[in-house]
């Protein structure tokens, strides 16, 4: 499940996968490039996981659990207008998903805090990579506009792995390919000391409680680059931080820690 943990180069010659709409190194090709949704900043948006979805907030980009949503549900929120976000975990395992047993012993590392899930040996991209094409086709086939790839910050937690600043930028890097390979806009969910390295690399950015701790300005390369910066607070009331987020042009709300259907939009 989602929620903030504080604290590459791209693969030549790895296949994009069944379906993918790239060439044999997995890029995607100039009209998918141009098709592709690119999230502007101040887009309003609703951020629910838990549950299906109840479409009936009124802004137009809706960020859903790519499992508990059918294609039905993504048809519904387009027919009103909205652009769909699929949320999928791609840095710890969950006992909970139906693609638990692609998974083996070897890559499952300590818990990351949640119920039923562990961190992922990332370093393993042989192994990961086809798992995430797979779900990442998912996303695409229930006809979602864009991904967000939760737990990209591994190498700055307790995972039972020796990970790198290197390997997570790697991995990363891979998450997005497998993205953009399917047409996909993918977003990059906090990991705020590789966005510098990572801004070219992602369409967008998720970000939680960043105001919390005082690293809002962290997230202006997005922004700058005509680039969405989806941002949630769940502690800090909106008096605290919503003028600084207007002024970055962040996309902000508050929003409970289950993410619910409930917000408090700036």
């Amino acid at each position: 499940m989602c929620g903030t943990l504080l604290a590459v180069a791209l693969l030549a010659g790895c296949s994009s996968g069944t379906g993918g709409s790239g060439g044999p190194s997995g890029s995607p090709s100039p009209a998918a490039t141009a098709a592709r949704w690119k999230p502007k900043p101040g887009l309003a948006w609703q951020w629910q996981l838990s549950s299906k979805v109840d479409p009936s907030v009124d802004v137009p980009v809706y960020d859903i659990d790519g499992f508990e949503n059918t294609a039905a549900d993504v048809a519904r929120l387009h027919r009103d207008g909205r652009k769909v976000i699929c949320y999928i975990n791609v840095g710890a395992w969950e006992d909970y998903r139906p693609d638990k047993d692609d998974f083996p012993r070897s890559v499952l590392g300590e818990p990351d805090g949640w119920a039923g899930e562990r961190w992922l040996d990332i370093r393993e991209l042989s192994v990961l990579r086809p798992i995430m094409e797979r779900r990442f086709d998912m996303c695409r086939d229930k006809g979602f506009d864009a991904v967000e790839p939760d737990l990209v910050e591994g190498y700055g937690n307790d995972t039972g792995f020796p990970l790198t600043a290197r390997d997570q930028l790697r991995y990363n890097r891979m998450i997005a390919e497998i993205a953009h390979a399917r047409g996909l806009s993918v977003g990059l969910k906090n990991d705020l000391p590789q966005i510098p390295q990572l801004v070219a690399d992602f369409d967008f950015a998720v970000n939680e409680e960043c105001a919390q701790y005082d690293e809002c300005a962290e997230l202006s390369p997005f922004v700058e680059a005509g680039k969405a910066v989806f941002h949630v607070e769940y502690k800090e009331p909106r008096s605290s931080f919503c003028a600084e987020s207007r002024r970055l042009g962040l996309s902000s709300m508050v929003k409970r820690l289950e993410l619910g259907v409930w917000r408090q939009p700036c």
